[in-house]
Protein backbone atom coordinates (compact mmCIF):
# COMPACT_ATOMS: atom_id res chain seq x y z
CA UNK A 1 0.00 0.00 0.00
CA UNK A 2 1.41 3.54 -0.80
CA UNK A 3 0.65 4.59 3.20
CA UNK A 4 3.01 2.30 4.32
CA UNK A 5 6.10 4.27 2.56
CA UNK A 6 8.55 5.61 4.69
CA UNK A 7 10.54 8.25 3.08
CA UNK A 8 14.33 8.96 4.60
CA UNK A 9 16.46 11.86 4.19
CA UNK A 10 19.77 12.11 5.99
CA UNK A 11 18.63 10.69 9.36
CA UNK A 12 15.43 11.19 9.19
CA UNK A 13 12.99 8.79 8.62
CA UNK A 14 9.18 9.98 7.75
CA UNK A 15 6.14 7.97 7.77
CA UNK A 16 3.19 9.24 6.01
CA UNK A 17 -0.04 7.71 7.02
CA UNK A 18 -3.42 8.60 4.93
CA UNK A 19 -6.00 6.72 6.33
CA UNK A 20 -5.80 4.46 9.43
CA UNK A 21 -9.47 3.88 9.24
CA UNK A 22 -10.90 0.80 11.58
CA UNK A 23 -7.48 -0.86 11.44
CA UNK A 24 -6.08 -1.85 14.49
CA UNK A 25 -2.52 -2.52 13.41
CA UNK A 26 -0.25 -1.21 10.71
CA UNK A 27 3.66 -1.95 9.67
CA UNK A 28 5.42 0.22 7.43
CA UNK A 29 7.49 -1.10 4.63
CA UNK A 30 11.29 -1.22 5.44
CA UNK A 31 13.78 1.69 5.32
CA UNK A 32 17.19 1.90 5.41
CA UNK A 33 18.90 4.17 7.91
CA UNK A 34 22.58 3.18 8.45
CA UNK A 35 23.46 -0.34 7.94
CA UNK A 36 20.41 -1.67 9.03
CA UNK A 37 16.96 -2.02 7.56
CA UNK A 38 14.15 -0.29 9.64
CA UNK A 39 10.47 -0.78 10.34
CA UNK A 40 8.02 1.08 12.27
CA UNK A 41 4.88 -0.24 13.15
CA UNK A 42 1.52 1.85 14.70
CA UNK A 43 -1.11 -0.50 16.94
CA UNK A 44 -3.99 1.12 18.36
CA UNK A 45 -6.02 -0.02 21.58
CA UNK A 46 -6.77 2.20 24.15
CA UNK A 47 -3.36 4.01 23.23
CA UNK A 48 -2.13 4.25 19.95
CA UNK A 49 1.53 2.18 20.16
CA UNK A 50 4.39 3.14 18.17
CA UNK A 51 7.02 0.56 17.89
CA UNK A 52 10.89 0.62 15.94
CA UNK A 53 12.72 -1.93 15.20
CA UNK A 54 15.15 -3.77 12.51
CA UNK A 55 14.46 -6.01 10.04
CA UNK A 56 15.26 -9.28 11.37
CA UNK A 57 18.46 -10.37 9.32
CA UNK A 58 21.85 -11.66 9.39
CA UNK A 59 23.14 -8.24 9.80
CA UNK A 60 20.57 -6.77 12.64
CA UNK A 61 21.29 -10.71 15.12
CA UNK A 62 25.61 -10.12 14.08
CA UNK A 63 25.56 -6.30 14.54
CA UNK A 64 22.89 -5.45 16.69
CA UNK A 65 21.92 -1.67 16.89
CA UNK A 66 21.95 0.89 19.81
CA UNK A 67 20.03 3.60 18.42
CA UNK A 68 19.40 7.12 20.01
CA UNK A 69 16.51 8.53 19.09
CA UNK A 70 13.21 10.86 19.09
CA UNK A 71 9.71 10.19 17.78
CA UNK A 72 7.14 12.91 16.88
CA UNK A 73 3.55 12.27 15.54
CA UNK A 74 1.11 15.13 14.02
CA UNK A 75 -1.97 14.82 12.94
CA UNK A 76 -4.38 17.33 10.94
CA UNK A 77 -4.68 20.56 13.32
CA UNK A 78 -3.74 18.81 15.88
CA UNK A 79 -0.60 19.46 18.49
CA UNK A 80 2.34 17.10 17.81
CA UNK A 81 3.44 14.45 20.54
CA UNK A 82 7.06 14.31 20.27
CA UNK A 83 8.80 11.82 22.07
CA UNK A 84 11.64 11.80 25.12
CA UNK A 85 15.60 10.94 23.43
CA UNK A 86 15.15 7.24 23.57
CA UNK A 87 18.87 4.96 23.64
CA UNK A 88 17.89 1.35 23.33
CA UNK A 89 19.62 -1.51 21.95
CA UNK A 90 16.67 -2.86 19.24
CA UNK A 91 16.73 -6.48 18.41
CA UNK A 92 12.72 -7.38 17.82
CA UNK A 93 9.95 -5.03 17.84
CA UNK A 94 9.33 -5.74 21.72
CA UNK A 95 12.34 -3.71 22.54
CA UNK A 96 10.81 -0.49 22.15
CA UNK A 97 7.21 0.60 22.67
CA UNK A 98 5.95 3.99 22.78
CA UNK A 99 2.51 4.84 24.20
CA UNK A 100 0.51 7.63 22.86
CA UNK A 101 -2.22 8.62 24.97
CA UNK A 102 -4.71 10.20 22.06
CA UNK A 103 -5.95 8.82 19.50
CA UNK A 104 -5.57 10.01 15.45
CA UNK A 105 -8.32 9.95 12.87
CA UNK A 106 -7.49 10.78 8.90
CA UNK A 107 -4.08 11.48 8.02
CA UNK A 108 -0.98 11.72 10.38
CA UNK A 109 2.59 11.71 10.30
CA UNK A 110 5.30 9.77 12.23
CA UNK A 111 8.68 10.87 12.65
CA UNK A 112 11.88 9.26 13.61
CA UNK A 113 15.44 11.11 13.82
CA UNK A 114 17.91 9.03 14.77
CA UNK A 115 20.28 11.08 16.47
CA UNK A 116 23.23 8.24 16.99
CA UNK A 117 23.76 5.02 15.42
CA UNK A 118 25.85 2.22 17.26
CA UNK A 119 26.84 -1.46 16.83
CA UNK A 120 26.58 -3.33 20.03
CA UNK A 121 29.63 -5.68 20.33
CA UNK A 122 28.12 -9.01 20.97
CA UNK A 123 31.63 -10.26 22.87
CA UNK A 124 31.42 -7.19 25.18
CA UNK A 125 33.25 -4.61 24.96
CA UNK A 126 32.51 -0.76 24.10
CA UNK A 127 29.34 0.24 21.05
CA UNK A 128 30.94 2.12 18.04
CA UNK A 129 29.33 4.81 16.39
CA UNK A 130 29.05 4.53 12.61
CA UNK A 131 28.68 8.07 12.16
CA UNK A 132 31.47 10.06 12.98
CA UNK A 133 31.72 11.79 15.70
CA UNK A 134 33.24 15.57 15.56
CA UNK A 135 36.45 13.58 17.48
CA UNK A 136 36.51 11.32 14.90
CA UNK A 137 36.15 13.98 12.10
CA UNK A 138 39.35 15.78 13.53
CA UNK A 139 41.21 12.62 13.69
CA UNK A 140 40.52 11.82 9.96
CA UNK A 141 41.84 15.67 9.27
CA UNK A 142 44.75 15.15 11.58
CA UNK A 143 45.83 12.10 9.55
CA UNK A 144 45.45 13.85 6.27
CA UNK A 145 47.32 16.81 7.18
CA UNK A 146 50.10 14.34 8.04
CA UNK A 147 49.79 12.65 5.04
CA UNK A 148 50.71 15.73 3.20
CA UNK A 149 53.47 16.98 5.64
CA UNK A 150 55.10 13.19 5.29
CA UNK A 151 54.74 13.83 1.56
CA UNK A 152 56.24 17.75 1.22
CA UNK A 153 59.42 16.42 3.76
CA UNK A 154 60.01 13.04 1.30
CA UNK A 155 59.67 14.50 -1.56
CA UNK A 156 60.65 18.09 -1.16
CA UNK A 157 57.43 19.80 -2.77
CA UNK A 158 57.95 23.04 -2.74
CA UNK A 159 61.21 23.29 -0.45
CA UNK A 160 62.67 27.14 -0.03
CA UNK A 161 65.32 25.96 2.57
CA UNK A 162 68.77 24.24 3.01
CA UNK A 163 69.54 22.37 5.83
CA UNK A 164 73.49 21.93 6.08
CA UNK A 165 74.30 18.96 8.47
CA UNK A 166 77.29 17.77 9.95
CA UNK A 167 77.91 15.11 6.62
CA UNK A 168 75.19 16.07 4.24
CA UNK A 169 72.45 18.52 3.36
CA UNK A 170 68.30 18.49 3.90
CA UNK A 171 65.28 20.10 2.49
CA UNK A 172 62.70 21.97 4.07
CA UNK A 173 60.28 24.53 4.43
CA UNK A 174 60.91 27.40 5.93
CA UNK A 175 56.75 27.93 7.39
CA UNK A 176 57.08 24.85 9.14
CA UNK A 177 60.53 25.30 10.80
CA UNK A 178 59.08 29.12 11.87
CA UNK A 179 55.39 27.41 13.00
CA UNK A 180 57.88 25.24 15.02
CA UNK A 181 60.42 27.38 16.75
CA UNK A 182 60.78 30.84 16.95
CA UNK A 183 64.47 30.56 16.98
CA UNK A 184 63.99 29.54 13.63
CA UNK A 185 61.01 31.84 12.85
CA UNK A 186 63.40 35.05 14.15
CA UNK A 187 66.20 33.73 11.65
CA UNK A 188 63.96 33.86 8.71
CA UNK A 189 62.30 37.21 9.74
CA UNK A 190 64.87 39.33 10.36
CA UNK A 191 67.87 40.73 7.83
CA UNK A 192 70.12 37.69 8.99
CA UNK A 193 72.42 35.49 6.76
CA UNK A 194 69.58 32.75 6.55
CA UNK A 195 67.14 34.74 5.26
CA UNK A 196 69.18 36.14 1.94
CA UNK A 197 71.02 32.86 1.19
CA UNK A 198 67.88 30.45 2.16
CA UNK A 199 70.60 28.01 3.84
CA UNK A 200 70.74 27.58 7.78
CA UNK A 201 73.96 25.18 9.07
CA UNK A 202 72.78 22.69 11.55
CA UNK A 203 76.29 20.99 11.36
CA UNK A 204 76.05 19.87 15.73
CA UNK A 205 73.50 17.03 14.10
CA UNK A 206 74.52 14.37 11.68
CA UNK A 207 71.92 13.64 8.63
CA UNK A 208 70.35 11.11 10.22
CA UNK A 209 69.68 12.74 13.46
CA UNK A 210 68.38 15.79 11.59
CA UNK A 211 65.96 14.15 9.84
CA UNK A 212 64.36 12.94 12.94
CA UNK A 213 64.58 16.12 13.88
CA UNK A 214 62.89 17.51 10.73
CA UNK A 215 60.25 14.04 11.20
CA UNK A 216 58.86 14.99 14.47
CA UNK A 217 58.56 18.44 13.60
CA UNK A 218 56.55 17.08 10.51
CA UNK A 219 54.19 15.06 12.57
CA UNK A 220 55.85 11.42 11.08
CA UNK A 221 58.72 10.60 13.43
CA UNK A 222 58.72 6.96 14.31
CA UNK A 223 58.98 5.78 17.36
CA UNK A 224 62.21 4.23 16.66
CA UNK A 225 63.66 6.95 15.21
CA UNK A 226 62.48 9.40 18.06
CA UNK A 227 64.64 6.65 20.98
CA UNK A 228 67.44 6.44 18.90
CA UNK A 229 68.12 10.21 18.01
CA UNK A 230 66.55 11.35 21.57
CA UNK A 231 69.79 12.96 23.03
CA UNK A 232 70.02 14.70 19.46
CA UNK A 233 66.75 15.41 19.45
CA UNK A 234 67.12 17.35 22.85
CA UNK A 235 70.21 19.52 22.18
CA UNK A 236 68.08 20.33 19.30
CA UNK A 237 65.14 21.48 21.07
CA UNK A 238 67.04 23.01 23.75
CA UNK A 239 69.01 24.81 20.78
CA UNK A 240 66.24 25.93 19.04
CA UNK A 241 63.18 26.00 21.68
CA UNK A 242 60.91 23.70 20.57
CA UNK A 243 58.46 22.96 24.04
CA UNK A 244 56.81 20.16 23.11
CA UNK A 245 60.02 18.21 21.68
CA UNK A 246 62.06 18.89 24.94
CA UNK A 247 59.35 17.80 27.19
CA UNK A 248 58.92 14.22 24.98
CA UNK A 249 62.31 14.34 25.26
CA UNK A 250 62.27 14.41 28.81
CA UNK A 251 59.49 12.03 29.61
CA UNK A 252 61.02 9.84 27.26
CA UNK A 253 64.80 9.61 29.31
CA UNK A 254 63.17 9.15 32.48
CA UNK A 255 61.68 5.86 31.00
CA UNK A 256 64.44 3.64 31.00
CA UNK A 257 67.07 5.11 33.59
CA UNK A 258 69.16 2.21 34.61
CA UNK A 259 72.99 2.24 36.91
CA UNK A 260 74.82 1.89 33.22
CA UNK A 261 73.42 5.46 31.72
CA UNK A 262 71.81 7.25 35.29
CA UNK A 263 74.93 9.58 35.44
CA UNK A 264 74.75 10.53 31.73
CA UNK A 265 70.97 11.29 32.01
CA UNK A 266 71.44 13.72 35.32
CA UNK A 267 74.18 15.85 33.46
CA UNK A 268 71.79 16.12 30.36
CA UNK A 269 69.39 17.42 32.68
CA UNK A 270 71.63 19.45 34.64
CA UNK A 271 72.91 20.94 31.56
CA UNK A 272 69.20 21.31 29.59
CA UNK A 273 67.53 22.39 32.95
CA UNK A 274 65.21 19.44 33.36
CA UNK A 275 63.85 19.12 36.37
CA UNK A 276 61.66 16.14 36.40
CA UNK A 277 64.61 14.09 34.73
CA UNK A 278 66.81 15.33 37.58
CA UNK A 279 64.14 14.31 40.50
CA UNK A 280 64.33 11.05 38.61
CA UNK A 281 67.86 10.57 38.79
CA UNK A 282 68.72 12.03 42.01
CA UNK A 283 66.20 9.38 43.55
CA UNK A 284 67.19 6.56 41.48
CA UNK A 285 70.62 6.97 43.00
CA UNK A 286 69.88 8.32 46.25
CA UNK A 287 66.32 7.23 47.80
CA UNK A 288 66.74 3.54 45.93
CA UNK A 289 70.10 3.22 46.72
CA UNK A 290 71.47 2.69 43.19
CA UNK A 291 74.49 4.94 44.34
CA UNK A 292 76.47 1.88 45.86
CA UNK A 293 76.08 0.03 41.96
CA UNK A 294 78.30 2.70 40.75
CA UNK A 295 80.99 3.67 43.37
CA UNK A 296 83.86 3.89 40.23
CA UNK A 297 82.22 5.74 37.89
CA UNK A 298 80.36 8.45 40.59
CA UNK A 299 84.18 8.76 41.67
CA UNK A 300 85.02 10.38 38.20
CA UNK A 301 81.66 11.99 37.91
CA UNK A 302 81.90 14.12 41.42
CA UNK A 303 85.59 15.15 39.65
CA UNK A 304 83.75 16.77 36.87
CA UNK A 305 80.39 17.89 37.73
CA UNK A 306 79.16 21.30 38.01
CA UNK A 307 79.67 22.87 41.52
CA UNK A 308 75.74 23.91 42.02
CA UNK A 309 75.13 20.01 41.00
CA UNK A 310 77.02 18.70 43.76
CA UNK A 311 74.64 20.63 46.30
CA UNK A 312 72.14 19.33 44.94
CA UNK A 313 73.43 16.21 45.22
CA UNK A 314 73.86 16.52 48.64
CA UNK A 315 71.42 17.86 49.62
CA UNK A 316 69.32 14.97 48.34
CA UNK A 317 71.75 13.14 50.53
CA UNK A 318 70.74 14.87 53.31
CA UNK A 319 66.54 14.19 52.51
CA UNK A 320 67.11 10.90 52.36
CA UNK A 321 69.13 10.69 55.98
CA UNK A 322 65.78 12.80 56.98
CA UNK A 323 63.91 9.71 56.25
CA UNK A 324 65.70 7.08 57.41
Amino acid sequence: MADSKVETISRLAQWRIENFGPSTYKKSDFFRVGIWNWHLSIEKNRYLYIRLFPEPSRVSKEQPPIARFVLRICGANRRPYISPIHERLLRTSEDFVWPVDSTFHGRFIIDVEFLDLKICPLNGGEASSIWPSDGMVQSLATQSTLRCLARMLDEAIHADITINTADGTLQAHKAILSASSPVFQSMFLHNLREKESSTINIEDMTTESCMALLSFLYGNITQEDFWKHRLALLGAANKYDIVDLKDSCEESLLEDINSGNVLERLQEAWLYQLNKLKKGCLMYLFDFGKIYDIRDEINNFFRQADRELMVDMFQEVLTVWKLV
